[in-house]
């Protein structure tokens, strides 16, 4: 037995449980809110399944076509009963007959969500006489069955054939001006700008785009930012006796240039909008009317397809993955993040302090240095902001900027607008700034000086601090590597300012000295120039590993079978093949210990290191020997030293007859090269930090996991450090590591299986993570079509051969006759080095490791080549002028 309360509902009365669509719950929300809706009652769908005849029903559930179906639908007796009685309660009993009118609206159940707004749809009638009202909620029912409904549906993943839909009965006012509202600005994206657009009567007139109505847009403080009146001829008014209830009126002239709405009129519906997006806790688009002196809201819903996009009035973030792609490639899991942050954060609040800028401005900011880098769909990026603000705190920050930008391989430089303000605002505060600066530039030199000394004490300092205390990592609990890790983070991040202060003077002296080479010398090519005359000038350990591969593989390339072993032998099979060599057995056991940590990807904690897997040593070497049994390679530095004579030469041409600029142009030289050779060797000793980092929280997940709170020792990557920590420490807030590992981990697979990688340079607004637009920067790439590419050569020599595009030097095989293209490398690429007859990276520049290891060991080379990954593909056949920088295709695959 179908109830008077199964067929129609009051506000009063709708539940969370009710099927009322879309529109009836928000107007159901707006009631309890207290919010001036006019009174109203929703038939439910039950209504129009009571309606529905024997045979009309198993046409519907027989799914499409279903024209004609409901052609002969008419509300049953209960029906027709109950809309009688609703239509009394919506109305006081002195209401005129003729002012009794309703407006009979659709309310899907799936309508008005947040990703479906069926806008336009369904059939809504307004002004209903109460006669009419069964034939209009009739229609309203068809509405919902017709074939462009069911193609909407198909189109956005709904099921075909609906629900029949609620009907929402409520009372039409009297309008003298009407129109809708967005909270949020829908075109642009502002969240604070509110719009609202009206016409004279009835806002149908709008909405059909039957009239241009006039549009405001007024911010949160309520000022009118931006007003559109436009002329209107015409009205709709209600007229029980026309065509649809409305009829259209003429404007007179002054009534048609005159603003539909006061400023006050315009700041209370934008009001109102707000009010409704306070309530639902999302931007809302509002109809609204004004009756008299009464402003009424007649429906709420969800702005569509806003969610995701970035408000452009937020601030503005650049991210630039140049060079720290080198160090943090590809995905990178929250333990390396989280460690290398907060390294960040608290190793240039150290260097900063160290340099003389005062403690107040640095806690100023604090979150400058908190946000030096980022996570982006798990990969890690410079954001640049903070880079420039941060170095604006130094003296000269206009002249350091840009050798800052050469040092970190930024190939575009950050517009002026973007940049902090430097200009003092008073004479007083110039006068400050001036004194700041001096004082800032004297404890520069000073720091300068006293450099070479304090790296010595460094390298003394950090041998103590990386020895592990008895009993051992592997024997420590849980609370002891805890402790060990506390006291190495307090030891190391405290002194860890003397490789910045190295890294900034290399900056500086780097740009210098290039700057003279341009300035200085009428040379075509004062790129190369500068960088020859900055090659091998003194032991950079980055170009140790390729002299020991160098010289195991001479060693192996006297004997054949030992030299197959290492390039197709099992590991088994190589450990057996050299106990007969013991010799370079040693020599092996003395590379990994020295160098096992420099693997691929070393920077990441969670990369298995060469001790874990040595067989890409072992493969480069025998590859390596391969090529030494059939080709006469140049003696490992000797491509270095003729360059570097060769510049000298150059140099020495260029400035004669000019001895001041000769003098200083040696002694920018004299300290650029110490500087960065010292970078690439303190490198080195943060390899060395990470690996022993590493090996503390690989002792640690195989505590938790003895503890049963990790299912694998490796899990513990899946956390971040404070959580790690806070086990021990009592300050974790989710005991359920396990939790959060598996969370994490089906996260970051979608990063790396699913979502693309972002651009290597883009911009976000606001809120990083609550958005999915990434705005990408113009990365400078060459046009497809085109037969040439320039990027910084970096070893010269032209070599022509088939490409290899390598994303993952693991277990690659090169055949020694092919040519390396990379988008990014790191030290652990060396291996693949060895097997290659030239190399093109994407990214990268002349200080980037690449670049040193391929001069190390006389390989033609190019680096700083956008796209170059996309645009080859194996086997296309290239030539490449590693003096020059051009890259030529010969031939495609």
């Amino acid at each position: 037995m179908i109830s008077t309360s199964d067929l129609l509902i009051t506000p009063e009365e709708v539940s969370p449980s009710d099927r009322v669509g879309g529109k009836a719950r928000a107007l159901a929300d707006l009631h309890t809110a207290d919010l001036p809706v006019p009174e109203w009652v929703v038939l439910t769908p039950v209504a129009c399944t009571e309606s529905l005849a024997d045979a009309q029903q198993e046409r519907l559930d027989a799914g499409p076509p279903l024209d004609n179906v409901l052609d002969d639908l008419t509300p049953s007796d209960a029906v027709l009963q109950v809309l009688s009685d609703a239509l009394d309660t919506l109305f006081d009993d002195d209401t005129p007959a003729g002012e009794r009118r309703v407006a009979v609206r659709s309310s899907a159940l799936d309508e008005d969500a947040a990703e479906h707004s069926f806008a336009g749809q369904l059939e809504s009638h307004l002004f209903v006489p109460p006669e009419t009202v069964p034939a209009r909620v009739a229609d309203v029912w068809r509405s919902a069955f017709r074939a462009s409904v069911l193609e909407y549906r198909r189109a956005q993943g709904l099921p075909v054939v609906p629900e029949p839909p609620a009907v929402v009965l409520q009372r039409m006012v009297e309008p003298d001006r009407a129109g809708v509202a967005f909270s949020a600005d829908p075109s642009s994206g502002r969240r604070g700008m509110a719009v609202v657009s009206a016409v004279q009567g009835v806002g149908t007139a709008l909405v059909d785009g039957d009239v241009d109505g006039d549009t405001y847009r007024v911010d949160r403080t309520g000022t009118i930012q931006d007003r559109t009146v436009r002329p209107q001829a015409r009205a709709a008014r209600p007229d029980p006796d026309a065509e649809g209830g409305l009829r259209w009126d003429r404007l007179d002239e002054e009534a048609r240039e005159r603003p539909v709405l006061s400023d006050d009129e315009v700041r209370a519906v934008a009001d109102l909008a707000r009010r409704a997006e306070q309530h639902f806790d999302r931007p809302q688009d509002i109809e609204w009317t004004w009756a008299g002196d009464t402003l009424y809201l007649l429906q709420s819903r969800p702005i569509t397809k806003l969610a995701g996009r970035p408000d452009p009035g937020a601030p503005l973030r650049v991210w630039d993955n140049s060079n720290i792609a080198e160090s943090y490639s590809g995905v990178t899991t929250p333990l390396t993040f989280s460690f290398a942050r907060h390294a960040y954060e608290e190793v240039y609040r150290g260097f900063y302090r160290v340099m003389g800028v005062p403690q107040s401005t640095i806690e100023a900011h604090a979150d400058t240095f908190r946000t030096m880098i980022g996570l982006i769909r798990g990969r890690i990026y410079y954001n640049l902001l903070s880079w420039y603000a941060s170095l604006s705190l130094l003296p000269g920050f206009q002249f350091n900027r840009a050798f800052m930008e050469d040092m970190m391989g930024v190939d575009e430089r950050l517009s002026d607008e973007l940049l902090p303000e430097d200009e003092p605002a008073s004479w007083t505060e110039w006068l400050t700034d001036g004194l700041t600066m001096l004082r800032s530039a004297g404890r520069l030199v000073a720091q300068h000086w006293r450099l070479p000394r304090r790296i010595e004490q460094f390298y003394d300092h950090l041998d103590g601090v990386l020895t592990p205390p008895e009993p051992g990592l592997e024997r420590m609990r849980l609370d002891e590597l805890a402790d060990y890790y506390r006291s190495l983070e307090e030891e190391l991040l405290a002194q860890w300012d003397v490789p910045i202060a190295n890294d900034f003077f290399a900056m500086i002296f780097h740009g210098l000295s290039k700057r003279i080479v341009e300035t200085w010398t009428d040379v075509d090519d004062p790129v190369n120039l500068h960088n020859n005359l900055l090659t091998g000038h003194a032991e950079v350990v980055s170009t140790e590993p390729a002299r020991r591969m160098r010289e195991m593989a001479e060693r192996a390339a006297d004997h054949e079978a030992l030299v197959e072993t290492l390039c197709s032998g099992s590991l088994p099979d190589i450990r057996r093949a050299l106990e007969e060599h013991p010799t370079l057995a040693d020599k092996f056991e003395a590379y990994l210990d020295r160098f096992s940590d420099r693997c691929l990807d070393e920077l990441k904690l969670e990369s298995a290191t060469l001790r874990d897997d040595p067989m890409t040593l072992y493969r480069g070497v025998g590859r390596l020997a391969r090529r030494l049994q059939t080709t006469d390679l140049p003696p490992m530095g000797a491509t270095e030293e003729h360059l570097r004579e060769e510049a000298d030469k150059r140099l020495r041409e260029a400035l004669s007859g000019h001895p001041l600029r000769r003098w200083v142009t040696r002694w920018v030289l004299k300290h650029a090269r110490a500087r960065v050779a010292d970078r690439e060797n303190l490198r080195f000793e943060r390899t060395r930090v990470f690996g022993v980092c590493r090996r503390i929280f690989l002792e640690m997940g195989r505590r938790l996991h003895a503890e049963d709170l990790l299912d694998d020792p490796r899990d513990v990557f899946y956390l971040e450090v404070d959580e790690v920590l806070g086990v021990v420490e009592g300050t974790v807030s989710t005991t359920d590591l396990q939790a959060l590992v598996e969370a994490r981990r089906a996260e970051f697979e979608r990063y790396r299986e699913e979502l693309p990688a972002p651009p290597d340079r883009f911009r976000t607004r606001g809120a990083v993570h609550a958005h999915d637009l990434i705005e990408p920067d113009d990365d400078g790439a060459v046009e497809d079509g085109s037969a040439h590419l320039s990027g910084l050569g970096c070893c010269p020599g032209t070599v022509e051969g088939p490409v290899r595009v390598v994303d993952d030097p693991r277990d690659v095989s090169l055949d020694g006759d092919e040519i390396l293209v990379a988008k990014r490398t790191d030290p652990g690429w060396i291996t693949l080095f060895a097997s290659c007859r030239g190399l093109l990276v994407e990214q990268g520049n002349l200080l980037s490791h690449a670049a040193i290891v391929a001069r190390e060991m006389g390989l033609p080379a190019v680096v700083s080549l956008p796209s170059i990954t996309e645009r080859l593909q194996d086997g296309d056949v290239v030539r490449i002028d590693g003096e020059t920088g051009t890259v030529e295709w010969v031939e495609d695959a």
